[in-house]
């Protein structure tokens, strides 16, 4: 029995690791004729302390969103991709990616990169992709 891949969500955040991520997620798009879904979470909690201090962070957080899912709206748009929603949230990218955006889109497959932190951070805070990895209610795909 084939399974097709419908709907797919893949992680954005500027870092190698989503790069990566991200072009894995179009070959698995070509390959089941899905929908893509370009997802970015700004991560509120980083800068809601400092914006105290500098009004211009959310302006500029989410201005940097925009040009990054822009961007690869671009390059899948080149590589043939027609079939694809961006998705601007806010929030903590652990929670809102394995579940509300998970859930809004009826996903089959998350792609994201593997983390970029070492053993201590990893401990610390647990890695994005390994919260989606626990928390998903469909297939994730941690690319390395």
């Amino acid at each position: 029995m084939d399974f097709e891949y419908k709907q797919i969500v893949v992680a954005v955040d500027g870092s190698e690791a989503s790069e990566k991520a991200f072009y894995k997620a179009l070959d698995i798009v070509r390959r089941n004729d899905a929908r893509l879904i370009l997802a970015h979470v700004v991560d509120s909690r980083t800068f809601a302390t400092a914006e105290a201090y500098d009004r211009t962070l959310a302006e500029r957080a989410e201005e940097y969103a925009k040009e990054l899912v822009d961007s690869y709206v671009e390059i899948a748009k080149n590589a043939g991709i027609t079939n694809l929603v961006r998705c601007v949230e806010y929030g903590s990218p652990k929670v809102k990616i394995a579940k509300d955006i998970a859930e809004t889109f009826e996903t089959d497959l998350i792609v994201c990169g593997a983390t970029g932190m070492g053993a201590v951070e990893r401990f610390l805070i647990g890695s994005v992709s390994e919260n989606i990895t626990r928390h998903a209610n469909c297939d994730v795909l941690v690319v390395r």
